[in-house]
């Protein structure tokens, strides 16, 4: 009995840890968006500056890279080849293998 509250604190702890990883990926979308919604109006606002300058680029473009690889973090390889992604792909081939035995 013991060893089975062992395992349900430990999956408890990975979830809250989890948790806390998720939540700090989305305060650091929120803030992306945030923070750059406020460069951009100040950008169309003061029209006399070049929108397509490098330096009014560079804080979204650096940032949003910094973000990409929080969300590789957090997310991990399954953000792009997700599981359903695989079973999906191997149904395709199934079906795609077994339609060419038919008609050969």
């Amino acid at each position: 009995m013991k060893q089975l509250d062992y395992k349900k604190e430990e999956a408890y702890l990975r979830a809250q840890k989890r948790l806390k990883e998720l939540k700090g990926f989305y305060w650091h979308t929120f803030w992306y968006i945030v923070v750059n919604v406020f460069i951009l109006i100040m950008i169309v606002s003061n029209t006399e500056d070049n929108i397509f300058h490098f330096g009014t680029l560079a804080t979204p473009l650096f940032w949003g890279i910094g973000l990409g690889f929080h969300a590789l973090s957090v997310f991990g390889k399954n953000l792009i080849f997700s599981k359903s992604w695989e079973d999906r792909k191997i149904r395709e081939f199934m079906e795609k293998e077994e339609f060419t035995d038919k008609y050969e």
